[in-house]
């Protein structure tokens, strides 16, 4: 004897009910917070490197900084990345504050703000029209 029609309908309404609050289940954990991920492993000095909630990123594209005016903690890593095919700098105006040297078009490098809050021109050596402000709190 075949199920009736009405059984057959409701099986798979049951079953994608299910599924539905399984994923529901699965994604929430209670608390809206995300969920938390395991660590990725270290990226190479010279490939880009994925901005992470501890380290600011500068982006060198299209012969420009972005952001051109980062706002960053006194002595925070700030990550340069490079996706022009030039190379650039992020080289502090005046004084030796920081200074990147040369990073390759589709490589990334790093710097330390300085450790005294402030604004901080910068430039790019090689480009003088590629200029930013590093304000520091």
């Amino acid at each position: 004897m075949s199920p009736s029609p009405r059984r057959r309908r409701a099986v798979p309404l049951a079953l994608g009910a299910a599924a539905v609050l399984l994923l529901a289940t699965a994604c929430a954990d209670g608390n809206d917070e995300p969920a938390a991920t395991s660590p990725s492993p270290a990226t190479s000095a010279s490939s880009p490197a994925s901005p992470t909630a501890e380290t600011k990123t500068i982006t060198m594209e299209d012969f420009a900084f972005s952001p051109a005016n980062p706002e960053v903690r006194a002595g925070e890593k700030i990550t340069v990345v490079n996706k022009d095919s030039a190379a650039h700098t992020v080289t502090a105006t005046e004084g030796d504050a920081f200074d990147t040297g040369s990073i390759a078009g589709g490589k990334s490098g790093t710097f330390t703000a300085p450790s005294e809050p402030g604004e901080y021109d910068f430039v790019c050596t090689f480009h003088p029209n590629m200029t930013g402000t590093l304000i520091v709190r």
